[in-house]
């Protein structure tokens, strides 16, 4: 292309493009460029670079986006109408608002991260993830017959009714739950399921019983290695059950719960009534809902969701695209550090010079949150913000800063957290053939006006 082209909207796609942009943000390019709807009209050839208005510079923008191969976040989003009666169910039992659906049957849905700025998430603002349908107890939200068994490598088989358990001595745990392949995405290319951003996690308040304490009764076999959960969920299509695990040292850890109430309330048909899993820095599979059996196992679990791709991760890193043999597949597990940015929201327009309060969580799976950083310069500067303490251990902590832009134009404000082990957020992601554990730096959008 010749020099004289630089600055056109032709010129900054085959930057954009040669920069290695996936073919999904390639698609959203054209859609831009061609409707002009997010800059105005443009005449071809028009000095592209120019009209975007970026606040950090034309050079910074160059550089951190375009020259990375990568877009403005500004550039997507939207909603779906609900249809489906037993998704319609989960929406009003919890009192749903806001949230992205991306499937009704099994109910799919995640919170825009705006909506996640409370310490506590409510249950109105909490993701939904299911891989079938819910079960008629807890649409009918009636417990009477339910129980809980303990069976496998243990010396005496056990169960509990809820009244047993809620009779039992209870602990109450702040805990991210979040799914698995939240921020799939944002990979490239973008692996197969739901395309989940940011907003597919949680940190409700759980009350309910140490799972070690239940298992302490049935009294493990030194053969106990590994749990099997089931749920009372009717099964979508002809498949197994459902059936995630997770080690035996992770089921005796004081924060891995069998819990009953969800903010102090009888959890909502679509988050697990009776009685679900809370398991704290793992992948939310792991946190079974609607539970009725515990199977301890003797070697790794082998349940839907254990086996093949599902829920697992290359013992190595994998080139983009790349799927390894089954046997090179592990389970995944704890996840890595990670942080959310809930103010300011997309979009939000401020004044040059304006003082801008910038606000999120932050988590890191099995490990702590140390630091957090912030930039808006697209990732070539960051600055360090102040980071409270965690309710208790898992619980995400809150973070923020104050900022001020002091030139107009279009802006991201970039999220990163360090971990106790110098781990950090990658601006792009290492992929996986599921788009397992994404956690690269949080961008938002904001316009700042003269």
């Amino acid at each position: 292309m010749k020099k004289t082209d630089q600055g056109t909207w032709e010129w900054l796609r085959s930057y954009t493009r040669d920069s290695g942009a996936s073919s999904q943000d390639m698609q959203i390019f054209d859609e831009v460029s061609s409707r002009r709807q997010f800059f105005g009209t443009v005449g071809k050839g028009g000095a592209a670079l120019a009209l975007l208005g970026f606040g950090a510079g034309t050079e910074a923008a160059m550089q951190g986006l375009f020259g990375r191969g990568m877009i403005p976040a500004a550039w997507a989003n939207e909603p779906v109408e609900i249809t489906d009666d037993q998704a319609k169910h989960m929406m009003s039992d919890a009192g749903k608002e806001g949230l992205i659906v991306y499937n009704q049957r099994p109910m799919n849905a995640e919170t825009p991260p705006h909506l996640l700025k409370d310490a506590v998430t409510p249950a109105k603002y909490h993701f939904i993830r299911n891989n079938d349908q819910i079960s008629d107890r807890a649409m009918r939200k009636n417990a009477q017959g339910w129980k809980m068994e303990i069976e496998g490598e243990v010396n005496k088989p056990v169960s509990f009714t809820l009244d047993q358990l809620q009779g039992m001595k209870t602990v109450k745990v702040r805990a991210p739950i979040e799914c698995g392949g939240n921020g799939r995405a944002l990979f490239d290319p973008a692996p197969r399921g739901n395309q989940w951003k940011y907003g597919a996690i949680g940190n409700a308040e759980w009350t309910g019983v140490p799972l070690g304490e239940l298992l302490k009764q049935a009294g493990l076999k030194n053969s106990a290695v590994y749990t099997g959960h089931y749920g009372e969920e009717p099964v979508l299509g002809d498949r197994p059950p459902f059936s995630r695990g997770i080690t035996i040292e992770k089921a005796m850890e004081p924060h891995t719960i069998v819990a009953f109430q969800m903010n102090g309330h009888d959890i909502p048909a679509a988050h697990g009534y009776p009685v679900r899993l809370v398991v704290p820095g793992w992948m939310g599979s792991a946190s079974h809902k609607w539970l009725n059996k515990i199977v301890i196992r003797d070697r790794e679990h082998d349940g839907r969701g254990m086996t093949g791709y599902s829920y697992r991760m290359p013992k190595y890193p994998v080139a983009p695209g790349e799927r390894p043999p089954e046997e090179d597949m592990v389970v995944a597990t704890a996840w890595h550090i990670k942080s959310l940015i809930t103010g300011p929201a997309e979009g939000t327009e401020f004044k040059v010079g304006q003082s801008v309060k910038v606000t999120g969580h932050a988590w890191a799976g099995e490990n702590e949150v140390k630091e957090m950083w912030v930039s808006t310069d697209f990732g070539l500067n960051w600055t360090k913000a102040k980071l409270g303490k965690p309710h208790n251990k898992y619980s995400w902590q809150q973070w923020e800063t104050d900022l001020q832009f002091p030139n107009r134009g279009y802006y991201e404000i970039w999220a990163r957290g360090v971990d106790n082990e110098g781990n950090t957020q990658p601006i792009e992601e290492a992929w996986n053939p599921r788009g397992y554990k994404g956690h690269k730096v949080h961008r938002v959008p904001v316009m700042i006006q003269a």
